[in-house]
């Protein structure tokens, strides 16, 4: 009975590390464009960078913004108020230790289309 549960457990784990060799490939490998898990990792720990100064910027109401990045490329979307949030939030984003280049698609909306509120 023991060893019948730690034969199913024994090979849970070797399923799982099969499995995390698989994914752990690097982006050269036959796998064609696919990134790494560490450029993902590098890219989560730059998003989460990016949307922090973000929201700790008091020059750019940054509530309605997107951020993703991808292999050191932060794209910006949504909306913002202004042409002055629009351009402070890429310059913002581009101070970011590890951004390569900023692609700013954040929209603005036309005049009382949307209402403002601190962020």
């Amino acid at each position: 009975m023991k060893s019948t549960r730690f034969l199913k457990a024994t090979g849970g784990i070797a399923c799982v590390v099969f499995a995390l060799n698989i994914n752990a490939q690097p982006a050269s490998s036959s796998m064609g464009a696919s990134t790494s898990v560490g450029t993902k990792a590098d890219d989560s720990a730059i998003t989460a960078a990016v949307k922090a100064e973000l929201l700790a910027a008091t020059n750019v109401h940054s509530k309605h913004i997107h951020v993703n990045t991808r292999a050191g490329v932060v794209s910006l979307t949504g909306w913002v108020p202004s042409k002055e949030d629009k351009s402070g939030a890429e310059a913002v984003a581009s101070k970011v230790s590890g951004v390569k280049s900023v692609r700013n698609r954040l929209t603005i909306p036309p005049k009382g289309a949307v209402s403002v509120g601190a962020g």
